[in-house]
């Protein structure tokens, strides 16, 4: 147990399984937790943003949940976990990128649709950031590259909107940013009926005076129902889209490339708790493949990630 806050001296309890954790990690989580100078600690996100390893990224780096199944996993993995008096929420440390996309279930169902399922995921947070990014800039640069069915299909939708396609997108991108920010902080029963409703008329009043293409609503649909796949993401793929569509917007298909690369080599370099966010990647090493595009069957997954703990040996 240690106590953080001056003023408010909040109880923290940090739990974890002593012959599993690597005991530099929780080492260095004391070492984080000692050196917090606080009035108050009112919820675990002040404790959170105070021992994060970067500041300056829009991905989480310390997990978060109210799961008590998720905790105890995490522990049987090497984790740590972190209790704040007051709060229902539990940090997770070190946090891996992959658990982005791993959904509470995947270990209560049959491994060949968790499995789907997660690729389903991957590809929804590929197509909610790119989708509006890739449709401006062939629209705007890269016509060619389009079957001339579908490029004269577009032109033809376009024809007499004033708008440029990116400016298009990202007052369509906003709109449904303010819908969907609407019916979250509406009450329930009103929030998610204002939200389609919202979205039906005007889209339809849109297309209907020619301010906006029909092309460009069912792009910001299909990004805002991906948008759904990832939720632990939902913050940094709003702001990565916006970021993709700047780049599609000035510098056309070369601008989303671009875009991947710093994201891939940001990515990578993210650590939590000094590890490094892409275990997979960086240590090629083939067992802890087993569980990150896919979820391999439980009695193949017999090893922890060396990098969280020392003891490796998951199923004899």
């Amino acid at each position: 147990y240690v106590t953080l806050g001056r003023k408010t001296k909040t109880r923290i309890c940090i739990c974890y399984l002593d012959n599993i954790i690597n005991k530099q990690l929780l080492n260095e989580l004391y070492k984080r937790l000692s050196q917090i100078d606080i009035d108050g600690v009112l919820d675990s996100n002040y404790i959170s943003e105070l021992i994060r390893d970067s500041g300056a990224t829009p991905f989480e780096v310390v997990g978060h949940t109210e799961r008590p199944d998720i905790v105890a996993a995490n522990l049987l993995e090497g984790r740590v976990a972190i209790f704040v008096d007051g709060s229902p929420v539990v940090l997770t440390l070190p946090y891996l990128f992959l658990e982005n996309f791993q959904n509470d279930e995947d270990y209560y169902l049959n491994f060949f649709y968790a499995s789907f399922s997660r690729l389903l995921r991957y590809l929804g947070f590929f197509i909610t950031i790119a989708v509006p990014a890739f449709y401006v800039s062939i629209v705007a640069f890269q016509r060619e590259m389009l079957p001339s069915t579908l490029l004269i299909s577009i032109a033809i939708e376009r024809q007499g909107v004033p708008l440029p396609a990116s400016l298009e997108a990202f007052i369509m991108l906003i709109i449904f940013d303010i819908l969907r920010e609407t019916g979250i902080r509406m009450p329930a029963n009103i929030g998610q009926t204002l939200s389609i409703v919202g979205a039906l008329v005007l889209g339809e009043a849109a297309v209907e005076a020619r301010l906006i293409s029909a092309p460009m609503i069912i792009i910001v649909a299909i990004t805002g129902i991906t948008n759904l796949l990832v939720p632990r993401l939902r913050a940094p793929v709003i702001l990565l889209r916006y970021l993709f569509l700047a780049l599609a917007a000035i510098f056309g298909i070369y601008g989303v490339v671009l875009g991947f690369s710093w994201i891939m080599i940001h990515i990578i370099n993210l650590r939590s708790l000094t590890v490094p966010q892409f275990i997979p990647i960086s240590s090629l090493n083939s067992e802890e493949f087993k569980d990150f595009f896919v979820r391999q069957p439980m009695w193949q997954l017999k090893k922890r990630p060396n990098i969280l703990t020392s003891n490796k040996t998951r199923i004899k």
